[in-house]
């Protein structure tokens, strides 16, 4: 199981976005595609990511529903 895939929630450690939840749509080497609660798409180092234990399906969905969905789980984890 690797543990940056598509649909894990993950936190940004670094830069602007530090601290905040994204989810992981893509992975390419060594970086990866994620949507913040923002809803804008934004390519990533993967060493800033920390991954939580959180997944969500995110196939056949929509921004919105994704974005909706990372609040949904944020506010499980605190």
């Amino acid at each position: 199981m690797a543990a940056i895939e598509p649909g894990r929630i993950c936190y940004k450690t670094k830069g602007r976005d530090a601290g905040k939840k994204l989810v992981v749509t893509a992975v390419e080497g060594s970086f990866a595609t994620v949507i913040g609660s923002n809803g804008k798409n934004e390519k990533c180092n993967i060493r800033h990511l920390f991954p939580t234990k959180s997944k969500v399906e995110i196939k056949n969905k929509s921004v919105e529903e994704i974005v909706k969905s990372i609040k949904s789980v944020g506010e499980a984890l605190g």
